[in-house]
C-alpha cells in the first residue's frame, strides 16, 4: 500500500509540475508579447517623433530658402535700379561735356 501511496503520490507531484511548469511557460510567453508589443510600440513612437523632427526641419529649410530666394530676388532689382541710375548720371555727363567741348 505505501509503494501505491507513494506512485499515486509522485504521479500527482509529476502532473502537478507539469501544469506548473505549462503555466509557468504560458505566463512566460505572455510577458515575452508583452514586451514586444511595447519595444513595438516604443520604435513606432520614436519614429513618429523623427518623421516629424525631419518633416519640421524640411519646412524651415523650405522657409529659409524662401527667405534668401526674396532677398536675392530683391537685391538684383535694386542693383538693376542702381545700374540704371547710374548708366543715366553717365549719360547725362557725357553730354554735358560734349555740350562743353561744342561751346569752347
Amino acid at each position: 500500500m505505501r509503494k501505491s501511496l507513494v506512485a499515486v503520490l509522485s504521479l500527482l507531484t509529476a502532473a502537478s509540475l507539469s501544469a506548473c511548469s505549462e503555466k509557468a511557460s504560458n505566463n512566460l510567453e505572455n510577458a515575452g508579447q508583452a514586451v514586444g508589443s511595447d519595444v513595438d510600440n516604443a520604435l513606432d513612437h520614436a519614429g513618429d517623433r523623427i518623421d516629424a523632427g525631419l518633416n519640421h526641419a524640411g519646412r524651415a529649410i523650405d522657409e529659409g530658402s524662401n527667405r534668401i530666394g526674396a532677398a536675392t530676388d530683391k537685391a538684383a532689382r535694386d542693383a538693376s535700379r542702381e545700374a540704371d541710375d547710374a548708366r543715366r548720371d553717365l549719360g547725362d555727363k557725357m553730354e554735358k561735356a560734349g555740350s562743353d567741348l561744342k561751346n569752347e
